[in-house]
């Protein structure tokens, strides 16, 4: 073992109990051979990186709460102010599993979702209904999670990423918002930029916006050396923002130390997890695992 392996460890361990806690339970969890999406997918190479994926989570986050009928969504049916960074790690986790775990996982978790969307709705504050299950909403939603998540991965990880890889992995987390019911869902670039294009009318920032922005912003976690990460975190994913969205939340250009700063934390973490299971993919053995159990059905 490598002098350096027993910190890598510690730090991953630290990690995934802040964030997502893969390694822990009774099976091996990710990068399966039998997962929704196949090993040389972008999906695969773009969903497993922990620092680009939380930045662009945050920047989705951010994205997604100027629409009214999202931020209702939230503010009406979870406990943001308590737990913000449940909300976080929740995402976080759907992702993963729809990326990488057992594809009856995935779709488990996918149709969990949906019977939580069903079951959700209430009234704007100016009286126009709304329901989560919306398709259009939901499209929002998920072309806004994942040009964010894109972003990120080209900004922090590979700026040189090909148009045509860009354009596949739209396509494929497309099979994700298709199962989770929006309408429509982008097959490429384009088509993701035409589609929040033509929301932005839709779109607007107030007190409520506001208010759940800056809790967004004011995570912090674990100890002082995880506080600092996620401050980072938070503030690049505010950067990644679209300029006119980042005017409507009032926030500014962040500083060249806060992109060097991201940067440096991609690369210690890629090292962190170089040797791990998250990183191994299993066999195809393992579509032996019992798929009855533990789906949350």
């Amino acid at each position: 073992m490598a002098l350096l392996d027993p910190i890598k460890v510690r730090v991953r361990g630290r990690i995934n109990q802040l964030f997502n806690d893969y390694e822990r339970g009774e099976r091996p969890a990710m990068r399966r051979a039998d997962a929704l999406f196949a090993p040389d997918s972008v999906a695969w190479r773009v969903n497993g990186d922990l620092v680009t994926m939380m930045i662009g989570g945050v920047s989705g986050l951010l994205l997604q709460m100027l629409h009214p009928a999202v931020l209702a969504g939230v503010w009406d049916h979870s406990d943001f102010r308590a737990d913000m960074h449940g909300r976080l790690r929740r995402t976080a986790k759907f992702i993963a599993v729809t990326t990488y775990d057992h594809g009856a996982r995935g779709q488990a978790a996918i149709d969990r979702v949906r019977r939580i969307h069903d079951r959700l709705g209430g009234t704007l504050p100016d009286g126009t209904p709304y329901r989560v299950s919306d398709p259009a909403l939901l499209a929002w939603v998920h072309v806004t999670e994942v040009t964010s998540f894109l972003d990120a991965w080209v900004r922090y990880a590979e700026p040189s990423m090909s148009r045509s890889d860009q354009d596949a992995y739209i396509a494929e987390m497309g099979r994700v918002g298709t199962a989770l019911g929006a309408d429509p869902v982008p097959r490429d670039r384009a088509e993701a930029e035409a589609l929040i294009q033509s929301m932005r009318p839709q779109l607007k920032a107030d007190a409520r916006t506001r208010e759940v922005a800056a809790l967004v912003m004011r995570q912090r976690i674990g100890g002082r050396a995880e506080s600092l990460a996620a401050g980072l975190v938070m503030s690049a994913g505010a950067d990644l923002l679209p300029a006119w969205a980042r005017r409507m939340h009032g926030m500014p250009l962040a500083s060249p130390l806060v992109h060097g700063g991201a940067r440096a934390l991609a690369r210690s973490l890629s090292w962190v997890y170089g040797g791990s299971p998250n990183r191994r993919v299993w066999p195809a053995e393992v579509t032996g695992w019992p798929e009855s159990r533990d789906l949350g059905r």
